[in-house]
């Protein structure tokens, strides 16, 4: 049977690369910049970091990276953030190691490169740290830095996933919908959405309301397809999946009846109100 469905209303895989954030572990070295960052005091933040980064501190140089990186105390400038992490990555530094490699993929602060991007992500996943494992999914899925390869993505996707990733549960969702390295299976892809939609992940939701309208791995039910809609429009933080969203679930109130809605909206608000 033909599937009907309008892919370009349904999300594929986000490629998205994303920063580690700023954690603060025990450091007794740099406890002055921690607190000041935390109460917002960006530039007392950078004068305790900055000896300390000079002196080779990889906590500190990572630290001077975020600052850069994200213009905080200091106007934003992606080359000296590259070069703060580059010393802290060098040093084995993990949560340098995945923004320089985001770095790299996206051209910021100097040339873009995909090789030396997968590189980094490779060091910092092998530490078996989420973030960096997603973002080497998603640069095999994109064969950038070197060939496609869904089976591989799918691996650290599934490494990811495990320590509840959204992205990453929603990817594996994404590569098991559209038989993307592994045979079509709509029942794991469903499980894997409903994972991420639990964590508010609005092209989970989404994806999980196309499910339940097309009756793929689950029964066909008009109702849960624009509880889904619903809520991924209201809960989605980007414009793109909101108005996907929106679209899908206006498209399928055509062929339901007021009491069929009136339901749906009741469904979305109690899933709303549970997850509260």
């Amino acid at each position: 049977m033909i599937d009907a469905r309008p892919t370009l209303l349904r999300f594929t895989i986000v490629l998205m690369l994303s920063f580690v954030c700023v954690t603060f572990p025990a450091w007794a070295d740099g406890q002055a910049g921690v607190d000041a960052y935390k109460r917002g005091d960006y530039a007392t933040a950078l004068r305790e970091w900055r000896p300390l980064a000079e002196k080779g501190d990889a906590g500190a140089q990572f630290y001077l990276g975020t600052l850069y990186a994200f213009g905080r105390g200091v106007p934003q400038d992606y080359a000296t953030a590259r070069q703060w992490f580059e010393q802290a990555a060098a040093q084995g530094d993990v949560r340098a190691q995945n923004n320089l490699g985001t770095l790299y993929r996206d051209g910021q602060g100097g040339p873009q490169d995909y090789t030396k991007a997968r590189q980094w992500f490779e060091n910092a996943a092998a530490q078996g740290v989420a973030e960096p494992q997603y973002n080497l999914g998603l640069l095999y899925v994109g064969g950038q830095g070197g060939p496609q390869d869904h089976t591989k993505a799918r691996q650290w996707f599934e490494n990811a996933a495990a320590q509840g990733h959204a992205g990453a549960q929603y990817n594996l969702g994404v590569l098991y919908d559209f038989e993307k390295g592994v045979p079509q299976d709509f029942a794991t892809a469903r499980q894997w959405y409903e994972k991420a939609a639990a964590q508010g992940h609005a092209g989970a939701q989404n994806n999980l309301g196309g499910l339940y309208e097309f009756g793929h791995g689950v029964t066909q039910d008009y109702g849960r397809a624009y509880m889904w809609y619903s809520v991924a429009a209201d809960d989605s933080t980007g414009d793109a999946q909101k108005d996907v969203a929106a679209v899908n679930r206006d498209e399928i109130a055509g062929r339901m009846t007021s009491a069929q809605i009136a339901e749906a909206k009741k469904l979305a608000r109690e899933w709303k109100r549970l997850k509260k």
